[in-house]
């Protein structure tokens, strides 16, 4: 995570792509989850072009 994200907040995760590295707008999956910046997530859901629904790797 670049920026939290939490309820009505839109934060920025980087991902992995094709040998780089790409941002994405990211919400939390639970919009009552609020997660910190570096924190470790896994992506739930993608929406084009640059979306994409995250929830916490690691419990908080």
């Amino acid at each position: 995570m670049t920026g939290r994200i939490g309820p009505g907040l839109v934060g920025e995760v980087m991902i992995p792509i094709r040998g780089g590295v790409e941002a994405f707008y990211a919400h939390p999956v639970d919009p009552r989850d609020e997660i910190g910046v570096g924190a470790i997530i896994v992506v739930v859901e993608y929406h084009p072009p640059r979306t994409v629904y995250v929830a916490p790797a690691l419990p908080q």
